[in-house]
């Protein structure tokens, strides 16, 4: 049976892009969506299943690390000869349907395409101490470009409000502390070994990196380590904004976060994401004072550089594709 048109990618080149979609970062490493192929149309689903019912009770976080994934599958999808036309939110009265991909061979150039898709593999979130990136004002410039398109704004939280920043960060652990819902889902997603979702043991750090790192999330500790114990934390710190505060706003708020992660990584960088401090309407809007021009933070991000002769991490676990990826035929969901 043909698994595809004359204008779109065959099966098994749907599911080696969505492999590599499939890597894109997730809060909690939730992984929560969906993919549907219909031998024509390639369909993106969130999966409420996987919402973090009391850290993203909105669903904002999910739709953002969808927003990742379709960006990791678009230029996933150009590098193998394929451009990808995207509808984002097609449906109204479906709004977990978060956008319909059609293709149309592809033969121009990759431009930085191909290094930020072989960038995929080695982002990860770094929780430890970074040191500050060399050339930040070019990169910085870049990825305020990166997010343009997105209408998506990058603000650097200047050196003086640091401080705030760190307090808001601490502000937010103090408040969650004693929300026992809040920290046993915390706890569950977190700290595992083996397993295909969540945050592994070895992507945590213990009480005396995260006491040396200025800036972090209060994720479950670690079992006493000391890595980078001669680096002071001096990553720079990012916010990625939107005019307003909607599901599509959410959406391509995360394709720009794919965006510049992988423009990071393609450059050596290192980065990690903090979104304890956007959860809360009350530390968001401190730290929308942070920020250059009217707008809703939607994510922080620490950029830095991990030391040159350090071990890359293996790579956090993803869910098999035949949990989250389904070819089926004259999908009832087709928009012609």
């Amino acid at each position: 049976m043909n698994a595809a048109s004359d204008s779109s990618p065959d099966l098994p080149t749907v599911r080696a892009a969505l492999t590599i979609a499939c890597r894109a970062p997730s809060v909690h490493n939730t992984q929560p969506w969906r993919w549907v192929f219909d031998g024509t149309w390639l369909f993106l689903y969130s999966d409420s299943t996987r919402r973090l019912a009391e850290a993203d009770p909105q669903g904002r976080q999910l739709t953002i690390s969808c927003g990742a994934a379709l960006d990791h599958a678009r230029q996933a999808f150009v590098s193998m000869g394929w451009f990808s036309y995207v509808t984002r939110q097609p449906d109204r009265r479906r709004p977990e349907l978060l956008a319909v991909f059609e293709f149309r061979p592809w033969d121009g150039p990759l431009n930085r395409t191909a290094a930020r898709v072989r960038a995929i593999p080695r982002r990860h979130s770094d929780r430890l101490p970074m040191s500050p990136p060399e050339d930040w004002p070019d990169l910085l410039g870049t990825v305020r470009e990166l997010a343009r398109p997105h209408h998506v704004t990058i603000d650097e939280i200047a050196a003086g409000d640091r401080h705030r920043l760190a307090e808001v960060a601490r502000h937010a652990a103090a408040l969650r502390r004693s929300d026992c819902a809040y920290q046993d889902e915390l706890h569950w997603w977190s700290g595992f070994s083996g397993s295909a979702d969540g945050i592994p043991t070895t992507a945590l750090i213990s009480a005396t990196e995260a006491r040396r790192t200025k800036i972090g999330r209060a994720f479950p500790l670690a079992p006493y380590s000391n890595r980078r114990p001669d680096l002071d934390d001096d990553a720079r710190l990012i916010v990625l904004s939107t005019v307003g505060d909607s599901p599509g706003q959410w959406l391509h708020t995360g394709e720009a976060l794919s965006d510049v992660l992988l423009e990071c990584t393609a450059r050596g960088l290192t980065t990690g994401e903090l979104t304890d401090v956007t959860e809360l309407a009350s530390t968001r809007s401190v730290l929308a004072e942070l920020i250059s021009r009217p707008g809703v933070p939607q994510i922080v991000l620490r950029v830095g550089v991990a030391p040159a002769d350090e071990q890359e991490p293996d790579p956090t676990p993803r869910r098999p594709l035949s949990e989250v990826f389904v070819f089926r035929l004259a999908d009832p969901a087709r928009i012609s």
